[in-house]
């Protein structure tokens, strides 16, 4: 054999030279109060998003033979019925459909608009807290941006508090260390979170087409001769 390579020594060489690794944990302590306030803010967003999609889910989830039923309620004229089918469904749409039965009777407009007010309502109530999220959206990367100026503010501070005159890294690391961990923290946060609240306008805007269906279905129910 030419020749013989020492396993052990190269294996200690390796060992000695190679670099520590940082957590996610230790990387984020760098960040001081920045990160636990985006930690509290994240923890808000996915409690709203579970909670918006709870909602929706409910909203969407509809009897497809509920118009039918209610139909012909309308047309046998057992009102009270149709009205009970309705609260049993508990819906946005149910709800609607309730409203405008009890104004049967009135003029069409009328019905068409204490459906209409209902429905505005029932999309509000969909919409609750969604502002919040946007708030966090577009608050969370500023949050980042000012760590990293305290962050800058501070790598400044010690430098020029350096009364020999010579620079060390390790004085300036804290600081230069938050300037970025608390823009990696917003910037990971906001693009979460507005990803999140475009994802439930796109399911709202689904649950409002729906709405307006069944208010066209209905108010055509009502000029149907039976």
């Amino acid at each position: 054999m030419l020749f013989q390579v020492d396993t052990t020594a190269l294996v200690e060489t390796v060992a000695e030279t190679a670099q520590p690794t940082m957590t996610l944990w230790q990387m984020a302590q760098f960040g001081g109060w920045i990160m636990v306030v985006l930690a509290i803010l994240l923890a808000i967003a996915i409690y709203l998003f579970v909670e918006r999609m709870i909602v929706i889910r409910r909203a969407k989830n509809e009897d497809q033979s509920f118009m039918a039923k209610v139909k012909d309620y309308i047309h046998e004229g057992k009102m009270d019925s149709a009205i009970e089918l309705c609260r049993q469904s508990d819906t946005p749409a149910a709800r609607m459909v309730e409203k405008g039965i009890t104004r049967i009777g009135r003029p069409m407009q009328d019905v068409m608009v204490a459906v209409e007010n209902v429905g505005n309502l029932e999309i509000a109530n969909l919409e609750k807290n969604l502002v919040i999220l946007a708030t966090i959206a577009a608050g969370a990367p500023m949050l980042g941006f000012l760590g990293t100026v305290i962050g800058m503010v501070q790598t400044f501070y010690n430098m020029a508090a350096s009364s020999s005159g010579v620079i060390e890294l390790s004085a300036l690391s804290e600081g230069m260390y938050q300037a970025m961990v608390t823009t990696i923290g917003g910037l990971i946060v906001g693009i979460l979170v507005i990803f999140a609240y475009n994802y439930l306008v796109s399911r709202i805007d689904s649950v409002v087409r729906q709405l307006e269906g069944r208010t066209i279905e209905f108010m055509d129910m009502l000029n149907d001769p039976a």
